[in-house]
């Protein structure tokens, strides 16, 4: 069994702030699913579905942000999921819009919500499809301020584009293939 969690903050307020891409995604990969990530369960809402012959189950912790590691821990200790079949979706400063990068594993390298996620899995060793969000234009502008702004359109549209990429990502990881899918797009 596979989870497969996106980070973002739960409430209108943040829905298309850049935080909360990966909610995005997780949306976008359950509309091509067929199923809604409307059940609460584990502190998330969640969707059970497959890709391929595996049992995923679709994660948005309902925790903020920089406590996701409560519902995605939650969640792994019930299906006794082991870090390397949790993948999880976020958002990367260090990326500009349009692009991902695949990791196997990896530091929450200043992000909190992987920073929980490594706390709550007593481990760095579980695969993230990142996703640009780009960096502040003015560096004196918070990175809070930043991370919780909105896209411009050109930006938005880049992530719409996006998507499609990051769901056969998913797909790759979730078939054993994690490295034929950083090869193709980091």
């Amino acid at each position: 069994m596979y989870i497969i969690a996106g980070l973002g903050n739960p409430g209108a307020d943040y829905e298309k702030t850049r935080h909360n891409v990966g909610f995005m995604a997780i949306d976008e990969i359950a509309k091509e699913l067929g199923v809604r990530v409307d059940r609460l369960k584990f502190l998330a809402l969640t969707a059970e579905c497959r890709i391929g012959t595996e049992k995923c189950l679709l994660m948005k912790p309902q925790t903020y942000m920089n406590n996701s590691g409560d519902a995605i821990g939650q969640a792994a200790r019930f299906y006794k999921v082991p870090p390397e079949n949790v993948i999880v979706i976020s958002d990367d400063i260090s990326l500009e819009p349009g692009k991902i990068r695949i990791r196997r594993k990896g530091s929450a390298g200043g992000h909190n919500g992987l920073k929980s996620i490594i706390s709550h899995l007593g481990s760095e060793s579980f695969p993230r499809v990142k996703i640009g969000v780009g960096d502040r234009a003015n560096p004196d502008r918070s990175l809070a301020d930043h991370v919780l702004g909105t896209f411009s359109k050109a930006d938005m549209k880049e992530l719409e584009d996006l998507f499609p990429s990051v769901y056969d990502a998913v797909k790759l990881i979730v078939s054993n293939n994690t490295d034929e899918a950083m090869n193709r797009y980091n």
